[in-house]
């Protein structure tokens, strides 16, 4: 997520800003900005780049004078990284100043009606249609511009403002996105993350959904989207630096992982409109997607597990036949691309190598070719012909989870999209997955609730030699992701299996002891699986199951059950996940491994 810091006081605000700013680093970012009130008008500086192109253009805070600024750090979404896009964004007549974190869902109708009256836009981004809103709104009083505009924009935000009529005052704003404000004897500061204001304060307040804050450099008010002023009751900060950066996490995988259930969301929510998924970044009419008569998804890693998920859930509800391919396969072996085939290329960073020279193999062959990407501006979003965001944030752990939680919704959107327009799905049955679908994020989130039992599970195979995971179809794939989790992070040998594969050399692996992880959440091949399991479990296996609630017959085969919500077949992976990747993570936690960054592995695989 982008970085937010503001500060209004007796000292110099530039300073204060690019020090905050430095602190939030971790969050990932492409680029920076400051505004700031001179004691004649607001002057912005921002650039491309990182913090320290800001430092040096500003000489360290010095040639931005004044006692009020914000400052940001950005994570492109809607535009890709400039200097046009950066933050902060001013209106027209550069007399209000914004920074946003979040995503504006309404912006595109909002931009047309802005453009209507006369407005005029210097970059792509939503968050500069929420500068030229306020001044729509705007006709003396704030507080009352800012609540209008709470009314009318639909997504998430957390805002900082400040009006050149109002040069005593800073505005900070809240809903879906985090914001914390703060004071102390020289003023008080808002922050998007408690280590940006760490070293002045450890009495913060925590704003909440539909929450506007006014400070001043003495004093703050708190009132509610509907302008009546509330009471909060700050909370002092126990974390050091380094905990805070992480929110009180101790690494970032784990926070990275509670971010999941907003990371399903973002993704997810802007998608669905009116009963309906609306894909506009697709580029395809009804009467393309009907055309398609193959699909080949290409990627590495865990974006790879995404796509042998997206096989079974696109070939079984929209039956079109799909080819999933490791990218540093698909570029060498000559694959044979016919008229009718979509290329779909999967990667968090947008500058995987072999995916990206998947990319150039499929276009120079005369095939268009989507990218689901997760970092705008990027070499994959750039050359693909039309791009999914995933909008999970940065992700700074190399392990991906957010990341890839975050590329099965987008696939799932893809897959019923395609069957529903193809006439595969019928109405009732697609609203049902809907609906599916968008108790997603409450059902991970109560998964991610029972950490402690899976951490005293994991704590007891932390010297295990070898692991195996096995499952049939979905099962198989959700298989694979969690074999990678816990082999990447903790160095221990473990493999992913078709369970019907066991039989053919792999159960000769088996010893008195060893674990195997049994994945049954579809109910067509639970059977099969459970068979799987005794025949392993005969062998002296000790056997970890992950299934459905209510399948309890796999008590009889299992000595260990993880039970997941009840959630349509299709979409199992996203919820079965989530207690692998915590049992991968326990485990290495376990083993004093460095879990952010483990050996030999790095977050973006930019060379061959």
């Amino acid at each position: 997520m982008c970085g937010i810091v503001g500060y209004i006081g007796t000292h110099a605000a530039a300073p204060v800003i690019l020090e905050g700013l430095a602190k939030l680093e971790y969050r990932g970012y492409d680029s920076a900005g400051m505004a700031v009130f001179d004691g004649e008008r607001i002057q912005i500086t921002k650039s491309a780049g990182r913090l320290k192109v800001l430092e040096e253009l500003t000489h360290d805070g010095a040639t931005m004078p004044g006692v009020v600024g914000i400052g940001h750090t950005r994570w492109a979404t809607h535009g890709a990284p400039s200097n046009e896009n950066a933050h902060p964004h001013y209106n027209m007549n550069e007399t209000i100043a914004v920074v946003h974190n979040g995503i504006i869902e309404n912006y595109l109708p909002l931009k047309e009606k802005l453009i209507s009256r006369g407005y005029q836009f210097t970059s792509e981004t939503d968050t500069e249609v929420l500068a030229h809103l306020i001044d729509y709104y705007y006709k003396g009083n704030p507080l009352e511009a800012i609540t209008k505009v709470m009314h009318r924009v639909q997504g998430s935000y957390a805002l900082g403002i400040i009006f050149a009529e109002h040069p005593d005052e800073i505005f900070a704003v809240r809903k879906d996105s985090p914001l914390i404000v703060g004071q102390n004897e020289n003023g008080c500061f808002i922050a998007s993350d408690v280590p940006a204001i760490l070293k002045y304060t450890r009495k913060v307040y925590f704003i909440e959904n539909q929450e506007v804050v006014r400070l001043r450099a003495d004093h703050m008010h708190f009132y509610t989207v509907d302008e009546e002023e509330i009471t909060k009751e700050p909370v002092t900060i126990e974390w050091d630096s380094d905990a805070a950066e992480k929110g009180g996490y101790e690494h970032f995988m784990l926070k990275e992982m509670y971010e999941q259930p907003k990371t399903v969301t973002d993704t997810l929510m802007p998608r669905l409109k009116d009963g309906d998924i609306v894909i506009e970044e697709l580029g395809m009419s009804d009467e393309e997607i009907q055309s398609i008569r193959k699909i080949y998804i290409v990627a590495c890693g865990s974006a790879y597990h995404t796509g042998v998920t997206a096989k079974y859930v696109i070939e079984g509800i929209a039956r079109i036949p799909v080819e999933v391919d490791v990218a540093s396969e698909f570029r060498y072996r000559d694959p044979i691309l016919e008229d009718g085939t979509m290329v779909i290329v999967i990667s968090q960073s947008g500058e995987t190598a072999d995916t990206l020279a998947a990319l150039r193999e499929s276009q120079k062959r005369g095939h268009k070719v989507l990218g689901i990407v997760n970092v705008v501006g990027s070499s994959i979003a750039r050359e693909a012909d039309n791009v999914m965001y995933t909008w999970a944030g940065p992700e700074i752990a190399v392990a991906t989870t957010k990341a890839y939680s975050a590329q099965l919704i987008a696939l799932y959107l893809l897959a019923m999209k395609f069957a529903k327009v193809r006439g595969k799905l019928e109405e009732e049955a697609f609203q049902h997955m809907l609906e599916d679908l968008k108790r997603l994020p409450e059902q991970i989130e109560m998964l991610l609730s029972n950490k402690k039992k899976i951490q005293k599970f994991a704590n007891r195979y932390v010297a295990a030699k070898d692991v195996f995971f096995v499952g049939r179809g979905i099962d198989y794939a959700i298989s694979m992701e969690g074999s990678l989790k816990l082999k990447e992070i903790s160095y221990i040998h473990s493999e992913a299996y078709a369970a019907g594969e066991l039989k053919h050399g792999t159960i000769s692996l088996i010893e008195e002891g060893t674990l195997v992880a049994a994945v049954a959440t579809q109910d067509k091949l639970f059977q099969k699986t459970l068979s799987n399991m005794v025949e392993v479990k005969a062998r002296g296996a000790f056997v970890l199951a992950v299934t459905n609630e209510g399948n309890t017959d796999i008590e009889k085969a299992a000595d260990y059950v993880i039970y997941i919500p009840s959630t349509n077949p299709y979409f199992a992976n996203s919820l079965a996940i989530i207690p692998l990747q915590l049992f991968g993570y326990y485990v290495a936690v376990g083993k004093g491994c460095d879990v952010d960054k483990p050996r030999n592995l790095a977050k973006s695989v930019t060379v061959e």
